[in-house]
Formats: structure tokens, sequence, C-alpha cells
């Protein structure tokens, strides 16, 4: 199975423009699915901030992403992605915060019922901790990016520092 730690999207006709940008980074791989590459870089936060101070048009967003991995239905998917949250949780407290999720392939899942579903796990494990936190698509203090391609899966967090530093996240 490929491996991954960064989910790229790309504008239009610019498929070998963004090949070219993301390949100094690391192993760039096409996808099954038009328009998205995936890569397998050293470090992605650092490759980020790069890709930004270099301009270029052809790529949509590029997503880094800290925790992956592997599953092979729907239950797998949830379980594993829930208990990712849950250690997220802890770091949520007092913030307010949303969910996204973008599948490339994930049969039988919709994306807003997922993110919807992990909005309520992560309100819920606030409660069982004792803390709080919100619901807030307005300019939340975090997103949490959940990136599917094919029966991989790969989280992260953003903070609202970085949202507004990163310009090819475009994660809403």
């Amino acid at each position: 199975m490929q491996t991954w730690n960064v989910v790229a999207t790309v504008r239009g006709g610019g498929y070998r423009d963004a090949v070219r940008l993301l390949e100094p980074f690391g192993r760039v791989r096409r996808t099954r699915f038009h328009n998205v590459l995936v890569a397998d870089v050293e470090d992605p936060d650092s490759m980020l901030e790069r890709l930004e101070t270099r301009g270029g048009t052809s790529l949509a967003s590029v997503i880094p992403v800290r925790r992956a991995f592997e599953f092979h239905s729907t239950a797998d998917f949830e379980a594993k992605a829930k208990a990712i949250l849950d250690e997220l949780a802890p770091g949520l407290s007092t913030k307010s915060f949303h969910v996204r999720v973008h599948h490339r392939g994930a049969l039988g899942m919709s994306s807003r019922d997922e993110e919807r579903s992990f909005d309520i796990f992560l309100l819920d494990a606030l409660e069982r901790l004792g803390l709080s936190g919100r619901v807030a698509f307005d300019d939340p203090d975090a997103i949490i990016a959940v990136e599917i391609v094919g029966s991989r899966c790969g989280m992260s967090i953003w903070n609202k520092q970085e949202l507004h530093r990163h310009p090819l996240l475009h994660l809403d």
C-alpha cells in the first residue's frame, strides 16, 4: 500500500507544474483520482512554507498530515479516526473547531455525515473529560483535516494562526 504524508490537489491543466513543484521535497505519486497527488516528504510543514514562498498557481491545495492509517471498511476507518480524535480532544478545550473531511474513493461514505459525526464525537469526548469546546465554522480556533485517498487516511489539526499563515491549506 502507498504511504504518504501530503495530499495535493491540482488546478485545471497544471498537473505537470504541480509535480515539478512538489518533487524536490520527496516522492510524488499520482492517484487514480482526478487532479489529486500524494507525496511522501521528510518535513511536510517546511515543505508547505517553502511552496508558499515560491508561488505558482498549479496547486489548489496542499495538506500535510501528521497521522495516517490504512483502513479496510467504513467501521475500521471510523474506529481508527475516532481513536486519533480522542487523543486530540484535550487540546481543543475551550476552543472553537470543526472537522473537514475530503474523501476520494471511500465508497459508502459521505463527507458531510462524517464531519458531523466527528464534530459530535469530539464534543462528547470533551464532555467526558469535563472540558468544553464548540463547533464553529466562522474563523474557528482549529480545523481538523481528514484526508482520505482510497483506503488510506491522513489527519492533522491546524490552529487559527496556521490557517491564516498557510493559504495552500484551503481546508474550507
